[in-house]
């Protein structure tokens, strides 16, 4: 069959029912393409349909050629397995099924038995689902007729085909549900009256009292009717209990994989409800084209490895920005004693980075290859950031990301005026928080970094870097160069080490370090009981943080260095180190580069430098908080227009308590 037979005559005369199995599939595929053909329109679509329909009505023979390519089609491809398993994972683990979506992505062929592959080639684009949601009874009874006259039912089981497919497609449903249901990992963390309910061990029964209901020869309604009025409450039993790992979970950490087992076992009793109904339905026809369009879309949600991660790390999400938000409340002043306290945190903060400024420069002297240059770099950032941290000292650039998901918590319910002005003050407070916070690490850090290399240069009697050493720095930071995408990119590696921090938090809860850390014989042996329980509560309590440093650390260190295996000479730029280095550049030029253009267009740079580091950060936390939180439909004109009015008649309010 070639593709220029995408005509209704074409169609018509190219059906063979004795053709091989691609042949036949693909006739299917080319029908559905022509239907498609009338895109966007779905009367058009629906002209289509009745068009083929009358043309077999009016055809014998190719009604015969028809009918005997239908149940060969029957026979071939178990369409059971389309309805029990199309959409979900064959392995409920959710690495397998990101592999399993990446083969989907390659092209695939007809030339299958695979129910689920040949639904997906056939009707591969959403206009399918919204055409076969428009057909109506009267249409499919007639579609119905055409395949199956006399409803070709089963004498020894009084059924027909389509009633026993999905029969079988609720007892396969059904047992996979069960075997989730029973899994450890769900079990454990049911909530006590789910566990003392039981709801799955009698899944089984009541589905096999459903299917004895309808298959028995002199059936009733009532009869029929009152077992799947049992098997509905049954699932909602199910779903409860599956819902009630979810308190576990975001109580005590979120595991991605857990995510998606319980999402799958949902998806399943949803799929039996959708397959009762049709079972069940007066209007059967209308059940079943509401069933293949719910199909159809399910096929397209398959195919997309993004619909995968966003749909299963999405509470992940929230848990990180949730720990998040808590750890940056503390990083928002709302007064005058918050806002000095706050001010001498960055003075601290920034003696510590000049320090490590010139340790920067001591490992460049050692001449280390790229990447042992990069390790040793990461390790002396790593170590400063912890140091400042264990002294209660602060980090500006460190800031935003944990604050956002603090500022897009309070979007949740801001529709009234008064809850914008109350968001607006928000934004002033943190503002002013990350200026106060800025100041005090670069006011202090440049004139630390300078003294600390005069005092160097009149110990040894040279200064820290050669004039030309010291003049390359200088250009490597100035305005003119790629320094504003370098602080850019920095601000990305902010927003990462908050991740990292949120998910070694959700992890260290999740796996319930602390109490193996306190509790554990071994560890207990090793530390002391005592020791064992102070070692549990500090890093409970630091674990965020620790992590935030220490990936922040190193990427600052390692990344420039693995971009550099790959020729992309990407480099850093964090405010507080850039703003040190000059001040380095400075003490071994001497004072007579105070009349070099160098210089100013250095520190021309460090404003956009600071605001790159922390907008970058902030905006790519703020609009994960606000995924994570379901905040949607937020009248933006109305905050901004609260926040100039707020500049325009209190401009100091941004920078002073």
């Amino acid at each position: 069959m070639k593709k220029s037979t995408l005509d209704l005559p074409g169609l018509l005369e190219s059906l063979d029912p004795d053709a091989g199995l691609a042949q036949r599939h693909l006739w299917l595929i080319y029908l559905a393409e022509w239907i498609r053909a009338a895109q966007p329109s779905v009367d058009g679509a629906l002209r289509r349909v009745e068009e083929i329909v009358t043309a077999f009505e009016t055809d014998p023979e190719a009604l015969e050629r028809l009918r005997r390519w239908a149940k060969t089609l029957m026979k071939t491809v178990d369409i059971t397995a389309l309805l029990a398993d199309f959409g979900f994972a064959p392995r409920t683990a959710m690495a397998s099924e990101l592999v399993e979506r990446l083969r989907y992505k390659l092209p695939s062929t007809p030339e299958t038995v695979d129910a689920s592959e040949l639904f997906m080639l056939a009707f591969p684009d959403r206009f399918d689902a919204r055409w076969l949601h428009a057909l109506d009874s009267q249409l499919m009874a007639r579609i119905s007729a055409l395949l199956n006259p006399q409803q070709q039912e089963d004498s020894a089981e009084g059924i027909s085909f389509w009633e026993r497919s999905l029969l079988d497609a609720i007892t396969y449903c059904s047992g996979q549900i069960l075997s989730t249901g029973f899994a450890p990992e769900l079990r454990l963390r049911m909530s006590d009256q789910a566990r003392d309910d039981k709801p799955f061990h009698a899944l089984i029964h009541d589905v096999e009292n459903l299917r004895v209901e309808i298959m028995l020869p002199l059936r009733t309604t009532d009869r029929r009717d009152a077992a799947a009025a049992q098997l509905r409450e049954r699932l909602e039993a199910c779903r409860a209990a599956i819902a009630s790992v979810y308190t576990y979970v975001e109580a005590e950490g979120i595991s991605v994989g857990l995510i998606f087992r319980l999402r799958q076992v949902r998806a399943r009793i949803v799929r039996i409800r959708r397959l009762l109904d049709c079972l069940l339905a007066t209007d059967r026809a209308y059940e079943t084209s509401e069933l293949l369009s719910n199909l159809v879309t399910v096929g397209i949600e398959r195919r997309s490895v993004r619909a995968l991660v966003s749909t299963n790390s999405s509470l992940l999400a929230a848990k990180v920005a949730e720990r998040s938000a808590e750890t940056g409340e503390h990083y928002i002043t709302r007064d005058g004693a918050e806002y000095r306290s706050m001010m001498a945190k960055a003075v601290g903060g920034g003696f510590v980075m000049a320090f490590t400024t010139l340790a920067k420069f001591a490992l460049y002297a050692l001449g280390l290859s790229v990447f042992w240059a990069g390790l040793a770099a990461g390790f002396n950032y790593a170590i400063s950031f912890v140091l400042i941290q264990m002294l209660h000292f602060t980090v500006a650039t460190k800031q935003p990301a944990m604050t956002a998901p603090a500022m897009a918590a309070k979007l949740k319910d801001i529709q009234t005026d008064s809850a914008i002005q109350e968001f607006v003050d928000e934004v002033a407070h943190l503002v002013r928080s990350q200026v106060a916070a800025i100041l005090g690490n670069v006011l202090i850090v440049f004139p630390a970094a300078l003294l600390l290399c005069i005092g160097y240069a009149h110990l040894v009697e040279h200064p820290a870097l050669s004039t030309h050493h010291a003049q390359q720095v200088l250009d490597s930071l100035s305005l003119l160069g790629p320094s504003l995408f370098f602080a850019a990119f920095t601000g990305v590696l902010l927003f990462v080490s908050s991740l990292i921090a949120g998910g070694a938090e959700n992890w260290f809860v999740l796996r319930n370090i602390e109490s193996v850390i306190r509790y554990n014989p071994g560890i207990t042996r090793a530390l002391g009981a005592g020791r064992a329980d102070r070692w549990a509560s500090f890093l409970r309590n630091n674990i965020s943080s620790l992590s935030s440093n220490i990936s922040l650390g190193f990427m600052l260190g390692l990344v420039p260095a693995f971009a550099s295996f790959f020729g992309l000479g990407l480099e850093v730029r964090h405010v507080t180190l850039s703003t040190g280095q000059i001040g380095v550049a400075v003490a071994s030029l001497g004072w007579g580069v105070l009349h070099d253009d160098l210089l100013w267009w250095a520190v021309a740079m460090l404003p956009l430098n600071a605001a790159l580091n922390v907008g970058v950060s902030f905006y790519l936390a703020f609009r994960l908080a606000l995924r994570a939180h379901n905040v949607s439909g937020v009248d933006r004109s109305r905050i901004y227009k609260a926040i100039r009015q707020r500049m325009w008649r209190k401009p100091f309010s941004f920078f002073w308590p």
